[in-house]
């Protein structure tokens, strides 16, 4: 599993009672929910097809540039100021960010009460990427936004992610920009009969049903806040966060590229919040540009100052510290995607290679990933007794297979011959080598229609995660918090990672 580190008792390094394998009681989130709670899942054709803009967009190019352009348009003309920034005078603050959030059921309401909790007196929060699942329609919002977050107190930004662009955006920019675009793309050439036959358009913006879902949710004067755009920044005196737009697939378009130089030049330390992260599974995705460049030369820039990158898309956590250039300059790259939606495996991560893998940090841990896994397999399988693996058991063939030292560790098992059965079935790479995909069943190295559909249940431990960031004039401090869905981790959730970033 991931690198051994020194935290509180409580967390998943330390017991399996810390990372929520023994709940002592139920959740009290269960008396959050509605009372319908929305029958979520992958596996039905139906949500699949909502969300086929995905494939259209990858067969066909994304429409997500032009649709941005044109909003963006509309958002000047209205009168929004071209740095798309948000200005706030505190020297000192905090925030919560989390990632990935929208799919209104047991998984997306498990992360509520320790939020409440870990995040309390912290000044607003981000949504890093998918709001609201599966299309972002402006329908889903009352119950998938507002009603989770009635009681937050502070204002909510967010950057969208694919799933939030599947309705063309129209969804976000309402809620979060106060917009009604034209979000129709604009589809050219011979063959683009194809891509307007297949895209599915944008939902219905219901304007009084969601004036009067905020009204009942989130209506008093603290909760209120308007984001400049799709893409903003929020400027203060001792940090500069700046949230981007990566569309469908992970770019961001020319100008959206030139606003980003701009928002990021100067010595003031900065901190990235995208869709996509930049590092994630061990592997660098810099981010293209329309037009040349990438979003990381801009974040690695010694003369921009970025000190933390984060982005959501991936539903767990992971950071990489990663040294940028030749004076040993570290940025450090999150990924906090594990907001709500269903958990993608760490236990499919290889040994780390882009840092050193004692540095490397990832929640669930590889051991607790392989467990619930091999579970929800042995159930889809009906074979619980091939796949089933006890988390000490998913540990000892971990430490095995992929030839690290554990973050919770067990003493003297050695793996049976049908743990590593099941390892090697669901991707466990070995000695940090990746199983061909076409030798792993679908755990997360699929396309998004199909690998998503095996990965979701609806009872503890969720695996679930968020941030508290805590900025002072001196130093950015960033807790990860967890979020598994029981009672007795709910008022003081465990803290399974924490970083503390120099400003000065």
């Amino acid at each position: 599993m991931c690198a051994e580190q020194a935290a509180a008792p409580e967390n998943s390094r330390a017991s399996e009672a810390g990372a929520g394998w023994a709940c002592g009681k139920p959740g009290t989130f269960r008396d959050l929910l509605p009372e319908h709670v929305p029958d979520f899942s992958w596996r039905r054709p139906k949500v699949l097809w909502r969300s086929r803009n995905d494939v259209v967009a990858r067969l066909f190019g994304d429409p997500s540039n032009a649709i941005r352009r044109r909003a963006v348009a509309a958002l000047r003309e209205r009168g929004t100021p071209a740095a798309f920034t948000v200005h706030r005078s505190e020297e000192e603050f905090s925030f919560a960010l989390l990632g990935d959030t929208g799919e209104g059921d047991r998984s997306q309401y498990a992360v509520v009460p320790p939020l409440l909790h870990a995040t309390a007196g912290t000044d607003f929060m981000v949504v890093a990427s998918d709001v609201i699942y599966p299309t972002g329609d402006a329908g889903d919002y009352p119950e998938k936004f507002y009603r989770p977050y009635r009681d937050y107190p502070a204002p909510i930004y967010a950057v969208p992610g694919n799933h939030d662009w599947y309705d063309g955006l129209r969804g976000f920019l309402h809620i979060f920009c106060g917009l009604d675009a034209d979000c129709a793309p604009h589809w050219r050439g011979p063959l683009s009969f194809i891509p307007r036959l297949f895209w599915r358009h944008s939902g219905n913006v219901d304007r009084r049903a969601l004036a009067e879902a905020r009204s009942l949710y989130r209506g008093a004067p603290g909760q209120q806040a308007v984001q400049p755009g799709p893409y903003w920044a929020i400027d203060t005196p001792s940090l500069r966060i700046i949230g981007i737009d990566t569309g469908i697939l992970g770019g961001i378009d020319r100008e959206q590229g030139e606003w980003l130089r701009e928002v990021s030049a100067g010595p003031k330390p900065k901190m990235l919040v995208t869709g996509k992260p930049l590092y994630v599974d061990d592997e660098h995705h810099p981010g293209p540009i329309e037009g040349g460049g990438t979003v990381d030369e801009i974040v690695r820039d010694p003369a921009h100052n970025y000190v933390l990158a984060v982005g959501g898309d991936i539903h767990n956590y992971q950071r990489y510290p990663v040294k940028v250039d030749a004076t040993g300059r570290v940025i450090q790259y999150l990924v906090s995607g594990g907001g709500g939606a269903f958990m993608h495996a760490t236990h499919t991560i290889p040994r780390a290679d882009v840092v050193e893998e004692k540095d490397f940090r990832c929640y669930p841990l590889r051991g607790d990933s392989l467990s619930r896994y091999s579970q929800l397999y042995g159930r889809w399988t009906r074979m619980p007794g091939l796949f089933d693996l006890t988390p000490e058991e998913a540990t000892a063939v971990i430490r095995s297979r992929v030839g690290i030292v554990p973050g919770r560790t067990y003493d003297g098992l050695q793996p049976s011959r049908r743990a590593r059965f099941v390892a090697f079935v669901l991707g466990v790479p070995r000695g940090g080598r990746r199983r061909p995909r076409f030798l792993r069943l679908p755990v997360r190295k699929m396309p998004q229609r199909f690998r998503s559909e095996m990965a979701d249940w609806d009872s503890p431990p969720f695996f679930k995660s968020f941030l508290r960031l805590d900025v002072t004039a001196s130093e950015l401090r960033v807790r990860c918090f967890a979020a598994t869905g029981c009672g007795d981790q709910e008022a003081a959730p465990p803290v399974e990672d924490e970083v503390t970033i120099p400003l000065r």
